[in-house]
């Protein structure tokens, strides 16, 4: 049996329906009412992983890096110690180190690279849906500072095609790591002008003003700004990808990009 983990989040509901809807035996676990297991990653307690034999762990990251260390490690050693085969983590891309929430994910890289299990990593890149959504044009113009070179973002469900991919055979994908960032890269430039609107990027200092205004818990607006500077220094363009290995044809994420800036500059 599968069990894929926080499946209250975007990424890991739509691995479980991909997953489901090629017959995989598949479950989910979260603390949602909703989930086939309930399962809370502060509760080593509730950590069930009986009968799993494959377990796709789906980043905590929504917290402080000691908090997803903690959280990632009771993982581990409960499906160790419960007779879980195989680990499949979903991580970050080479390219997104500069990033301010890589830390937490290089970490549990090496903790399931040494927990006896099998295991695959798959690196993913940041998601098209997320630049596009920090991208959102305000009164007209795209503000956020994301400098001017090609970003390598990765449409959600080709991540999650990947992810089923290898869950219908892991065995076969056991020891390696993907990097799966999107094969088309664009920029903010090019997103401005599908929009049809300007871009002016403001500095970091303005953003992080800005970020500072918003309800964010007190970690998230440095999490953004590395975003912004990654991409300002050119470090989120990835020079090769694994997608299409996993993946027949790969989505062009500009579009997608374009879409979730539209739907947020709709809620803004």
């Amino acid at each position: 049996m599968i069990l894929i983990t926080g499946a209250s989040g975007q990424l890991a509901s739509l691995v479980a329906d991909k997953a489901n809807e090629s017959g995989l035996p598949a479950l989910t676990a979260s603390r949602s009412p909703t989930a086939d297991r309930r399962m809370d990653f502060d509760r080593p307690q509730t950590l069930d992983f009986s009968e799993v034999k494959t377990l796709f762990l789906v980043s905590a990251g929504y917290a402080e890096d000691d908090v997803v260390i903690r959280r990632h490690g009771a993982v581990l050693e409960a499906a160790g110690r419960q007779g879980v085969k195989h680990v499949v983590y979903t991580s970050l891309s080479k390219a997104s180190d500069h990033l301010g929430f890589a830390l937490a994910h290089r970490w549990t890289e090496r903790a399931v690279m040494n927990s006896g299990m099998a295991w695959t990593i798959l690196r993913n890149g940041l998601y098209a849906e997320l630049i596009g959504a920090l991208s959102a044009p305000r009164e007209g113009r795209i503000t956020t500072p994301l400098g001017t070179g090609r970003i390598s973002a990765v449409a959600r469900a080709d991540l999650a095609d990947a992810a089923v991919a290898v869950l219908a055979k892991p065995e076969a994908h056991a020891g390696v790591t993907y990097e799966l960032s999107g094969i088309t890269p664009f920029s903010v430039v090019d997103l401005a002008e599908r929009l049809g609107v300007s871009y002016e990027p403001t500095s970091l200092e303005s953003e992080r003003e800005r970020l500072s205004g918003l309800s964010l818990l007190p970690f998230q607006p440095a999490m953004l700004l590395s975003i912004s500077s990654a991409a300002m220094a050119g470090f989120l363009k990835t020079e090769a990808s694994d997608l299409s290995k996993l993946v027949a044809n790969p989505r062009d994420s500009l579009p997608i990009a374009c879409l979730a800036a539209r739907r947020s500059n709709a809620l803004d």
